[in-house]
């Protein structure tokens, strides 16, 4: 997804800045995003391999979801980070499933590998720090 679509790092970035402006410019560059995905959805070929990208669009927004609540995982207390970390788990390896399933029989767009990648590192930063 390039072109005029938002680039996920360029999200990452922009959320790591703190305060509440950051937050509020986070959320509208996420829902920009996210809109931009689906619409683009539409445009995907009729074949396999655009039907399998037009039902991933669910599994990527919730990947890039769980990335970014545990950006923000240390604004929790103790109990609730850890809670938070199990879901985070949960969610990443339902979604992971999800797409693994999908592309089950062909390779997975590289994009989809690196968010996949992107979310379990985050979480194990979270789990290590």
């Amino acid at each position: 997804m390039t072109g005029n679509n938002v680039d996920v790092n360029d999200l990452k970035s922009s959320a790591k800045t703190g305060g509440q402006q950051s937050d509020v410019m986070t959320w509208t560059a996420l829902l920009g995003h996210w809109v931009q995905i689906a619409r683009g959805a539409l445009f995907l070929p009729d074949d396999m391999s655009g039907q399998r990208l037009r039902e991933s669009v669910p599994d990527i927004i919730m990947l890039q979801a769980v990335w970014f609540a545990l950006d923000r995982l240390d604004d929790l207390d103790g109990g609730e980070r850890d809670l938070g970390m199990d879901r985070a788990a949960v969610l990443i390896d339902r979604h992971r499933d999800a797409l693994n399933q999908r592309f089950s029989d062909t390779p997975m767009p590289e994009v989809l590998r690196q968010l996949v990648q992107d979310a379990v590192s985050q979480l194990e930063a979270c789990r290590a720090g």
